[in-house]
């Protein structure tokens, strides 16, 4: 099961660092690049660049503290904010009437569950 996790972990990590991209991007092109990213039209630049942070914390926060072993309960912290951000994510499609787009989004919510869950309850770092 540990494995599991870390897999997991590391796929999320991998994840959110690529979709931190939106600091870098311009608003336009992202918006550009295919229809899964129109939703960036309704947020700000400074709300993007807000959400590439977020998705940067959220993916050192899901690796660092464990494999560096300082505060690793940061782990399932890390995880749970995940969770919470892909739900703003399905409900961001939901009110866009995305619904072809949002499969992602729920499978990256059960992976942030189950990483959450697995590391508060299963196999905790002691």
């Amino acid at each position: 099961m540990n494995l599991a996790l870390w897999i997991v972990a590391g796929l999320l990590t991998a994840v959110f660092l690529i979709g931190s991209s939106k600091m870098f991007v311009p608003r336009e092109t992202m918006a550009a690049m295919s229809a899964a990213s129109r939703w960036v039209e309704d947020f700000s630049p400074g709300a993007l660049r807000a959400l590439g942070a977020l998705e940067v914390l959220i993916a050192a926060g899901l690796i660092l503290p464990a494999l560096l072993d300082i505060a690793p309960i940061l782990v399932p912290l890390a995880a749970t904010g995940a969770g919470v951000l892909m739900i703003g994510a399905v409900i961001t499609r939901l009110r866009r009437g995305e619904r072809a787009t949002i499969v992602g989004d729920l499978i990256y919510l059960a992976m942030a569950a189950f990483v959450a869950w697995g590391r508060f309850a299963l196999v905790p770092f002691s």
